[in-house]
């Protein structure tokens, strides 16, 4: 893996406080023995409307706060922090570099911040100076050229400045597939693009899977499908988002991996059942979350989304509590074989992808197995009766229908057991 050598040593953490559409300085980050510290600036800390940037890991104290155990950086930082394909996109516009090259190469997790799309994910955004915020915005291009300025980085051709910077916009989005950042008509959306190396229509498959988990009563981000260059585009409405007569407002967020508080290489063992327990403790309306919380782990085994990684679970966060958000990146994943797994573990040491395993898991989330064997059963029903409805609303083909259904939506291996 090569690294390159321009690296930085220290950024300036700007934060929107709950209600305001301006950011403020709230401290700075700064590389320290392989690691990245923070601490809070004075200014920020005499403010009586300050609140912590996520207080189990950085609470309003004055001095280099102390890291985690096992963590290098602190997790609601890593949080606002680029992912594969932000990261691949931020190497193509820096160093020109294309195929393996890009791949094999690396950067310090500072440029990656300070490089990154200011209109990241949450209330955070990292800035060169402590006393001048420049956001790095985009330039307003077409939904084509974002297609386009992706399928280059893919292909690993370096991007015309234009380009470059339309698509850098959105390059602070988590995640590994292709995506880019839009506003239309005071809403603002994350676009997720078709990928060359697609085997079926995963953009469809997710618009599919989302469609059906808001029919089955679960709080979800709302989505519509596009097309572009002839291309399925789709487009997922932010819900970290909120536009008033002033200006933006941003909502401060942290992933539950953050919550869990492992470092990156302990992620496999994160699991439900330690959500669920937080939950109890640290969130508003704990008991309608758990129930929130095990449809979503239910709808995940039936519609066979099995990257449901701790990533792909987030919450608000006021200053005081959690508020569990909208759930996003709802979508089925390809099967090769007959039995699958979750990312998460679900209880114990099991993290087998089938509903007597969430069955079995229900008391964790306060529900008796009466309870849980009806929200399932709901959820069946409603899939089975709606199906072709949205297949027809996604005008999915009859190949990709026969591929998806009983394979990723309600396949065999998920009913097995019942």
């Amino acid at each position: 893996m090569m690294s390159s050598n321009n690296q930085n040593t220290e950024a300036f953490v700007w934060v929107w406080l709950p209600g305001e559409t301006q950011p403020i300085v709230a401290g700075r980050l700064f590389a320290e023995n392989g690691t990245i510290v923070f601490n809070y600036g004075k200014s920020y800390l005499a403010r009586e409307n300050a609140i912590a940037i996520y207080k189990p890991e950085l609470p309003l104290q004055s001095g280099t706060l102390p890291l985690l155990d096992g963590l290098t950086m602190p997790g609601c930082i890593r949080d606002a922090a680029p992912d594969a394909w932000g990261r691949r996109v931020i190497i193509n516009k820096m160093l020109g570099l294309k195929g393996v090259n890009a791949g094999n190469t690396q950067l310090d997790e500072l440029t990656y911040l300070l490089e990154s799309g200011s209109d990241r994910i949450g209330a955070l955004d990292f800035q060169h100076s402590a006393t001048e915020y420049v956001p790095r915005s985009s330039i307003n291009v077409s939904l084509d050229e974002l297609l386009e300025s992706a399928e280059r980085v893919e292909q690993g051709i370096p991007l015309t400045a234009e380009l470059d910077h339309a698509l850098h916009h959105g390059s602070s989005i988590g995640g590994a597939r292709p995506k880019a950042l839009i506003e239309n008509d005071n809403k603002k959306y994350v676009a997720k693009f078709s990928s060359s190396s697609d085997l079926y229509s995963v953009v469809k498959a997710e618009f599919i899977a989302m469609r059906l988990a808001k029919l089955v009563g679960l709080n979800v981000a709302p989505v519509s499908l596009t097309q572009s260059s002839h291309k399925d585009v789709l487009l997922i409405e932010r819900f970290d988002r909120k536009h008033t007569d002033q200006g933006w407002q941003r909502k401060a967020m942290v992933s539950s991996l953050t919550l869990f508080e492992p470092d990156e290489m302990m992620a496999r063992y994160a699991s439900y059942e330690v959500f669920a327990e937080i939950i109890r403790h640290r969130f508003t309306e704990a008991p309608a979350t758990l129930k929130e919380l095990y449809a979503r782990l239910a709808f995940n085994i039936l519609c066979g989304n099995n990257d449901d990684h701790a990533r792909n679970h987030a919450a608000f966060w006021d200053g005081k509590m959690l508020t569990l958000t909208p759930a996003y990146d709802i979508c089925p994943q390809g099967r090769t074989g007959y039995e699958a797994s979750q990312a998460m573990l679900i209880s114990g040491n099991n993290r087998m992808s089938n509903i007597a395993s969430c069955i079995e898991a229900a008391p964790q989330f306060l529900l008796s197995e009466g309870e849980a064997t009806e929200i399932v059963a709901a959820q069946r029903h409603i899939i089975e009766e709606n199906w072709d409805r949205i297949c027809d609303e996604a005008a999915l083909s009859k190949v990709d229908r026969n591929l998806f259904w009983h394979r990723q939506f309600l396949n065999p291996y998920a009913l097995g057991h019942l």
